[in-house]
């Protein structure tokens, strides 16, 4: 089921008359548009919370000139364009289409999957998450078929399982597929530094990588406020600090979630201006370096395939390379530990 309609149609006139030509005269001499002019086009799979959020964030900080949305229920789904497309006298011109077909999506710079099965009372994570791989195959192929060149970002949980289930699916190099990973958890924790150091977050340099999950690792080794590292300058100054209150920091940033959960029902707004802001450094070719879910292969003696959130930089190529950030021992070996959970999980898949 398509519906075409975007909120710039000058078809207006009687019998569906284009009035552009009526509205506006050429100018002499003039030539077409120039062939090397830019059009952007975003595709965001999956119009539930999430993936709304995301859609009304990417709009609102005029990051493409078309927005598409895909989704398996139509009503919805047509719903929700059209309440965006009421507000287009408020926003940047961008055209808004959405459908059922994935055609739709065709010559989209980047894909955003937010689709996911939701969990039945009672269902195991396992049997979840196989229900999402079944729902993958669904979403993947067509839009690898539509747009062979797009990057994919995976934004559906469990995020690091799943992205490595769009690359296997899709047959793209792995530069290529992202997942969205722990943006939102270091963004967590940078709000939470700031916090205790009475800071703005933007002044603070931190990272989780690791799995999207439980099993995700604080960098607190790296960590810096306005250029300064802190735990180093902490013990130059001879001042204490209970490593108790690091790990409780880190548990709030885990629990995050849950507890954002437990009291709306779900998370958005996070997510959303995380993942837009993962858009702009892709599509504007920023270079800015992100905590997002990478092929780890080969990355701090990981072996296997998995996907994980290491500090990477993101550009017009997708992930354009991975931080060489130092990890202390005991980093690294809860590094190991993160990518033997996720392996763990995807290695009782079926794909």
């Amino acid at each position: 089921m398509a519906m075409h309609k975007s909120s710039s149609g000058s078809a207006l006139g009687p019998g569906g008359l284009d009035l552009t030509q009526a509205f506006f005269k050429s100018v002499m001499n003039a030539a077409p548009s120039s062939p090397t002019k830019r059009h952007t086009k975003i595709s965001v799979i999956g119009a539930g919370n999430v993936g709304m959020a995301i859609a009304q964030t990417i709009l609102t900080q005029d990051l493409t000139d078309e927005l598409v949305l895909v989704d398996a229920i139509p009503d919805k789904l047509r719903g929700e364009m059209l309440d965006l497309q009421h507000a287009a006298a408020f926003l940047p011109r961008t055209r808004i289409q959405a459908s059922t077909d994935y055609s739709v999506t065709a010559g989209s710079d980047l894909c955003i999957v937010t689709a996911g099965a939701r969990q039945i009372h009672g269902e195991s994570r396992l049997n979840l998450l196989q229900r999402n791989v079944t729902l993958f195959q669904k979403i993947i192929p067509p839009l690898v078929r539509y747009s062979p060149d797009t990057i994919l970002l995976i934004v559906s949980n469990p995020v690091d399982v799943l992205t490595y289930v769009a690359w296997k699916l899709s047959g793209f190099p792995s530069n290529r597929v992202i997942g969205s990973g722990t943006n939102l958890d270091s963004s967590r924790f940078r709000f939470l530094i700031a916090d205790h150091l009475d800071v703005n977050a933007q002044d603070v340099q931190a990272f989780i990588v690791g799995e999207h999950g439980d099993s995700s690792v604080a960098l607190w080794s790296s960590i810096s406020v306005g250029g300064v590292p802190v735990l180093s300058f902490l013990e130059k100054q001879e001042i204490t600090y209970e490593k108790e209150m690091l790990e409780s920091i880190h548990k709030e940033v885990t629990e995050s979630a849950y507890e954002v959960i437990s009291l709306k029902g779900y998370t958005s707004w996070a997510i959303g201006y995380s993942v837009a802001n993962l858009a702009r450094s892709i599509l504007r070719d920023q270079r800015r370096v992100h905590p997002v879910s990478v092929l780890a292969k080969g990355f701090y003696d990981i072996d296997g395939e998995v996907f994980l959130s290491l500090p990477a930089q993101l550009g017009r190529g997708g992930i354009l390379g991975v931080t060489n950030v130092h990890f202390t021992e005991e980093e690294k070996h809860r590094l190991m530990n993160s990518a033997t959970t996720i392996l763990q999980v995807q290695n009782q898949l079926t794909i």
